[in-house]
């Protein structure tokens, strides 16, 4: 008989959007044991981008603790679970990337109904989420995660994870640990310079090619990095400025280079070709709305919030298909601050935050245990001197 569970999902924002945060506590249905409770900060967001968040941690969760449970999930929100039933349609394009994820995890479980409650009936949640809120409008990046869930079948060895756990409450720097597993290494590069690039256009989804500075940009990154060696494996996005970028490192290291859409650059729709002055000025309003939230997208193109979703979903392959290994990505700046932004844990409104120069190098090491260090970022030293 299959082991049942309940996920009591909740998440809100101070404002629409606004300061947001949810919370997630799963139970045993039986005897009403709490198994794992989850509550974290998100920064700017709308409401019902926090209530899918907080879902997808509790579907995360019961996964972890037995991936063929039966789940029923109890949500205040009527929109989630009248979306996840299958009864209602998703049509903020924001939202559609958050319940393609939270659809995913439901497959990969057992029989998983949604319910909904009263807020009366989801106190629990919806402390956690408020306090995830307060703290996001006090501009904190509160987390809880307590207890942890057990996996079913655990990719990480107990005692290290017991290390690492008495490493935190020590107040011991994560860098200092002894890491659990080999580390996925991501070594990011930026493509070189183009025609969009070097007049600061929007460049999404437009397939331009580098110029021939940006041509010597790539040239002296693939010195850079075969100089650097222990590259196992090139990931390119199938952009032309990418592929001629990541084609130049393959030169450099007589490997082959395999192309990953989900590492494009995000798509600006009826921007792309503009300067930011243009489109401030023949779309303010929504330019404004842009920038005010991760889940807008701009005329025609892709939110911030569906780029997010792709790029996580394209890193999350990348450390099961190479674990322990070092994986060279050429992409863009989008996909590259994504990458930055996940592995800090820091808010979508950071995206807004970081600057990443042509052809320059980041470098992340994801666990499998989920934690990721960000070992450098938007390193240009291999530009120095070269004119490029």
């Amino acid at each position: 008989m299959s082991r049942r569970l309940i996920v009591e999902a909740d998440g809100g924002a101070r404002g629409n959007p606004g300061p947001a945060g949810y919370g997630t506590v799963v139970r045993d249905a039986e005897s009403g044991e709490v198994l794992h409770e989850e509550g974290r900060a998100l920064g700017r967001q709308t409401s019902n981008v926090a209530e899918y968040r907080g879902l997808i941690a509790g579907l995360r969760a019961a996964a972890a603790i037995d991936p063929d449970a039966d789940v029923e999930a109890r949500l205040d929100s009527k929109l989630l679970v009248e979306q996840m039933s299958g009864n209602w349609k998703v049509k903020n394009e924001g939202l559609r990337p958050l319940a393609s994820e939270a659809a995913q995890l439901v497959r990969g479980l057992g029989n998983v109904r949604f319910t909904w409650v009263p807020r009366e009936q989801n106190t629990a949640a919806d402390a956690l989420a408020n306090q995830a809120m307060d703290d996001a409008a006090a501009g904190n990046e509160w987390s809880l995660r307590e207890p942890e869930p057990e996996p079913a079948a655990s990719l990480v060895d107990r005692s290290a994870v017991g290390d690492a756990e008495r490493a935190v409450a020590s107040n011991r720097l994560p860098g200092w640990m002894a890491a659990p597993a080999p580390a996925t290494t991501t070594l990011l590069l930026r493509h070189g310079e183009t025609p969009l690039s070097l007049n600061k256009r929007f460049s999404g989804r437009g397939d331009v090619e580098l110029t021939p500075r940006g041509v010597a940009q790539a040239a002296a990154a693939a010195h850079r990095i075969a100089t650097r060696g222990g590259v196992d494996v090139i990931v390119t996005s199938p952009l032309t400025r990418a592929r001629m970028t990541a084609q130049a490192a393959a030169d450099a290291l007589h490997d082959k280079v395999v192309v990953d859409n989900d590492f494009a650059e995000t798509d600006f729709g009826e921007w792309e070709g503009f300067t930011f002055a243009e489109v401030h000025e023949k779309w303010p309003e929504q330019l404004a709305a842009w920038l005010a939230d991760p889940s807008v997208l701009p005329p025609g193109g892709e939110s911030f919030a569906e780029t997010t979703a792709r790029v996580r979903r394209g890193v999350e392959r990348l450390v099961e298909s190479y674990a322990g290994k070092t994986v060279l990505v050429v992409s863009h700046v989008t996909p590259i601050k994504v990458l930055t932004q996940l592995s800090v844990e820091a808010p979508s409104t950071a995206l807004y935050r970081l600057h990443l120069d042509l052809a320059s190098l980041t470098e992340i090491d994801w666990y499998a245990d989920g934690p990721a260090v960000l070992r450098r970022f938007n390193d240009t030293a291999h530009l120095e001197g070269t004119g490029a």
